[in-house]
């Protein structure tokens, strides 16, 4: 788990202790000398609570702290309470600083099944700002909907949620800041056309994430006339599986130009390093999406005998970040953080929290069921274009209407709770380090 900046949890101390205290590694989330945290029901998922008058909206966090995608949760996390201490610093909404309750939901759908129960039905929040595992938003969303609290997700990008919004499922009740893997999928390959790979294989963990995005790709990547080498014997490995031989020999067989593998960080660096221990990755482009990229996973896979990182050259896409907000975020950050950029998908995180609030305000309720009924409003309505919260909350308590724009992007939220956006293109140098070296449209 990464550790967070001391200068970051000092910035926030108007926000309850407790929270700071979970969120750094400095002292274990349950431990008894833990300020204000507490074990919730069922999973063993740790929460914190920000400390309020109580009479205000109250929202949560669903994010990954811990398990396989805790490298990327930790640079999400930050950004809530960040959004939270800004609104609270500005008036608050409806008159009332902001609470907020954040849950661990540990990378497994179990864990935030029972963490967004004990959101919606024991902390009674109005919104929940999560999960960034499609998995667990799986497991979560049902949940929020019978609750009538409103989910929005920065990093949930399978296309099964745009399937069940248009058949009613979500009630409404479901959003998301970053595009699905429908735009991903052909993205990546539109890549690698450019990059003339004709034959890829396919290897995906097998849940929402990997085998949506697989079949977004794979659609995607035929109708420009490449050719799936693996399409009738897909690769799809076990989310808890910690062993991948059989796995990674199966994706790089058939010699196909390139393999494109939708992983999470903890299990896809397990399966690379298996594939250069086989001796696979000689000759073949290594090809992967936004579960990846975290700046610990060339670690984790490993150097060779001469030195060099294993995964040097491999390339990938992720939702990329351009909106309006994202300069003044920066500058936000990096004051509170001694420097610091946003971390991966952090924008995301920011602007779901922002509409949350704005949507409350808009709504002069603090209820999930009222914010639901807001969302597109503020987001994708007509109306002044703020790019600060604290001028959108201003604007709403005149009675005026707003199109919020964001830091990820424009968040012009669909009836299926989408945005669209464009990618990086990002690789990993020889020293490690991950760069961003292009972008790419899904069009």
């Amino acid at each position: 788990m990464q550790k967070m900046n001391a200068a970051f949890a000092l910035a926030l101390t108007t926000l309850a202790v407790g929270f700071l205290a979970a969120a750094c590694d400095t002292t274990p989330p349950n431990s008894p000398t833990g300020n204000g945290t507490s074990a919730s029901p069922g999973g063993g998922s740790t929460t914190t609570t920000t400390t309020t008058s109580g009479k205000g909206l109250k929202i949560g966090s669903l994010l990954p702290a811990t398990g396989d995608l805790a490298s990327i949760g930790q640079q999400i996390i930050p950004s809530i309470p960040l959004l939270v201490e800004t609104v609270n610093a500005c008036g608050g909404v409806n008159g009332e600083p902001v609470t907020l309750v954040a849950v661990d939901d540990q990378t497994d759908p179990k864990a935030g099944a029972a963490g967004m129960t004990k959101l919606a039905t024991v902390d009674r929040v109005a919104g929940v700002v999560g999960s960034f595992a499609s998995s667990v938003s799986t497991a979560a969303v049902s949940i929020a909907a019978q609750n009538k609290v409103m989910l929005i997700s920065p990093g949930s990008t399978s296309p099964v949620f745009t399937e069940q919004a248009k058949q009613g499922k979500f009630q409404g009740f479901w959003a998301r800041t970053v595009p699905p893997d429908s735009y991903q999928g052909p993205a990546i390959a539109a890549l690698a056309n450019k990059r003339g790979y004709k034959k890829v294989s396919t290897v995906v963990i097998n849940n929402d994430y990997g085998v949506g995005f697989e079949k977004a790709f794979v659609q995607a990547f035929e109708k420009s006339g490449g050719t799936i080498v693996n399409k009738n014997n897909p690769v799809r490995y076990d989310p808890k599986a910690t062993t991948f031989d059989t796995e990674a020999s199966a994706a790089f067989a058939g010699k196909p130009d390139a393999v494109l593998g939708v992983f999470y960080v903890e299990t896809g660096s397990l399966l690379l390093k298996a594939a250069y221990q086989q001796g696979l990755l000689q000759g073949v482009q290594v090809m992967l999406t936004d579960g990846m990229k975290s700046n610990e996973f060339p670690g984790q896979v490993g150097k060779t005998s001469d030195g060099k990182y294993i995964v040097s050259g491999v390339i990938g896409t992720v939702p990329g970040s351009n909106g309006k907000a994202l300069e003044a975020l920066t500058k936000l950050w990096q004051s509170k953080r001694g420097g610091s950029a946003p971390g991966e998908f952090a924008p995301q995180g920011w602007d779901a929290a922002a509409l949350l609030a704005l949507a409350a305000q808009a709504a002069k309720e603090n209820t999930g069921d009222a914010i639901a009924k807001k969302i597109r409003e503020v987001s994708n309505g007509p109306g002044v274009e703020v790019t600060d919260v604290c001028e959108g909350l201003k604007l709403l308590k005149e009675g005026k209407k707003i199109n919020y724009q964001g830091a990820s992007g424009n968040v012009d939220v669909d009836q299926n709770g989408d945005v669209i956006g464009i990618y990086d293109v990002w690789t990993v140098g020889d020293d490690g380090k991950i760069k961003t070296i292009d972008k790419v449209s899904p069009k």
